[in-house]
């Protein structure tokens, strides 16, 4: 089975958001990010920006204003 680590990228700064997600949807108005053994949790205004397959990272990011 293969879990990705959920970074959040702001201002420079990273912080994890979830360690071994199974599961992440794309919805409107942000991102869905399932793990096995904790509730989802949305991040509203969130984006994808990028993934590392071979590190297991999904590097996420908030949408800028008016975009």
């Amino acid at each position: 089975m293969c879990q990705m680590r959920v970074i959040m990228e702001q201002n420079g700064n990273e912080a994890i958001v979830a360690e071994s997600a199974s599961l992440l949807e794309v919805a409107e108005d942000g991102l869905r990010i399932s793990t096995l053994f904790e509730e989802p949790q949305f991040i509203r205004g969130a984006t994808i920006r990028s993934i590392d397959f071979l590190n297991g990272r999904v590097t996420v990011t908030k949408k800028e204003k008016g975009t």
